[in-house]
C-alpha cells in the first residue's frame, strides 16, 4: 500500500501549497489532542526501550519493576505505547494502580498497542509524540533498545546540554548494555572535543529500580525550586 500523500515529510514532484496547509492542521490538532489528553500529569516519567524484547526475559522484568516502582513513587508512567520494554513499564505501573500512559505512533508496519495502557492516545507524526514524551515528563528512563530509543536519548541530551530543559536527568538502565556506548562517548566524542568535559555527566546510570526511583526523585524536588522563567 503506498504512504498517503500528508505522510511524506519531504517535498514530492506535485506538491502544492494546499497540501503543506492540510499538514499545519494535522499538526496543530495532533499537538492540541495531546496538550488535552495530558495537561493533568504533573509528575510522568518517559520510559523508552526496545519493541522486540518479550515477556519473561530479564530486561522485561526490570522494566516491569521500574514501572511500578514510579508509581510508587508518585510518578505516572509514559512511554511508546508499543510491546518488548514499553509494555513492560506500562504494565508494572498499571499493576501498582497509577497512571499508565501510550503514545502510539502510526507505522508502515503497524504497531500493536500494548493491552497495558489506562490512557491512550495516538499520533501520526513523530515530532508532535516527541513533544508530549518532553512536556508532560520529569525525567527520561532508557533501557536497552535500538535507533527509537538512541533517538529519543540523544535528542533530550541536545535539550539539557542547551538548557531548554533543566534539572532533568536521562537515566541509562543496565549498565552492562550502555557500557559500550558510554566508553564511545568518553573515548571519542570526548578525547576529540567534540563534546565539552561534563557533558557526559548529562547521563546517569542506573541497574535497578530503586535506583531509577531515587534519580527521578531528586529531579522532581529541584525542578519544584526552579524559578519561573
Amino acid at each position: 500500500m503506498s504512504p498517503r500523500r500528508d505522510e511524506h515529510l519531504l517535498r514530492v514532484p506535485g506538491d502544492i501549497e494546499a497540501e503543506d496547509e492540510r499538514r499545519l492542521r494535522r499538526i496543530h490538532a495532533e499537538v492540541d489532542m495531546g496538550f488535552d489528553a495530558l495537561r493533568d500529569v504533573e509528575d510522568g516519567v518517559s520510559v523508552f526501550g526496545s519493541a522486540r524484547i518479550p515477556e519473561g526475559e530479564r530486561r522485561y522484568e526490570l522494566a516491569r519493576r521500574v514501572g511500578a516502582c514510579l508509581v510508587e513513587h508518585g510518578f505516572s508512567v509514559i512511554t511508546g505505547g508499543g510491546p518488548g520494554l514499553m509494555e513492560a513499564a506500562n504494565r508494572g505501573a498499571a499493576e501498582a494502580g497509577g497512571l499508565s500512559v501510550g503514545l502510539n505512533i502510526e507505522l508502515p508496519a503497524e504497531q500493536e498497542p500494548n493491552r497495558f495502557q489506562n490512557r491512550r492516545l495516538h499520533f501520526h507524526y513523530f515530532f508532535a509524540r516527541k513533544l508530549m514524551f518532553v512536556r508532560y515528563a520529569r525525567a527520561f528512563v532508557i533501557l536497552p533498545g535500538g535507533f527509537g530509543t538512541l533517538d529519543e536519548t540523544f535528542e533530550a541530551l541536545t535539550l539539557v546540554q542547551t538548557h531548554r530543559i533543566r534539572a532533568f536527568p536521562v537515566i541509562l538502565v543496565d549498565a552492562e548494555f550502555w557500557g559500550p556506548m558510554l566508553g564511545w562517548i568518553d573515548d571519542v566524542l570526548e578525547d576529540q572535543g567534540l563534546i565539552s568535559p561534563g557533558d557526559k555527566e548529562l547521563l546517569l546510570v542506573a541497574d535497578s529500580p530503586e535506583e531509577v526511583c531515587a534519580h527521578v526523585s531528586r529531579a522532581r524536588e529541584a525542578q519544584r525550586e526552579l524559578p519561573a522563567d
